[in-house]
């Protein structure tokens, strides 16, 4: 009778590690998701998309450009 106690013993001490470890999981699940979703919310406020970057930065690219032209067939130049 002392193994059969030793081995429920064991199998109570593993399922409580394991139920430990299950609940842990769940509670870092439970916190990322919260961390997810305040970040798809603060996320659109702090940063610029990169297609816009872009389409601003081409945008500013065509405006110096069309100052350089200007600029070459200035009359008065030496």
């Amino acid at each position: 009778m002392e193994t059969q106690a030793l081995i429920n013993a064991a199998f109570t001490a593993a399922t409580a590690v394991t139920g430990w470890f299950a609940r842990e999981l769940w509670t870092a699940v439970k916190e990322l998701r919260g961390d997810m979703a305040k970040l798809r919310e603060e996320l659109p406020t702090r940063y610029i998309a990169r297609e816009d970057y872009r389409a601003d930065l081409r945008e500013i690219k065509e405006m110096l450009g069309k100052i350089f032209d200007r600029l070459e067939s200035k009359a008065d130049k030496p």
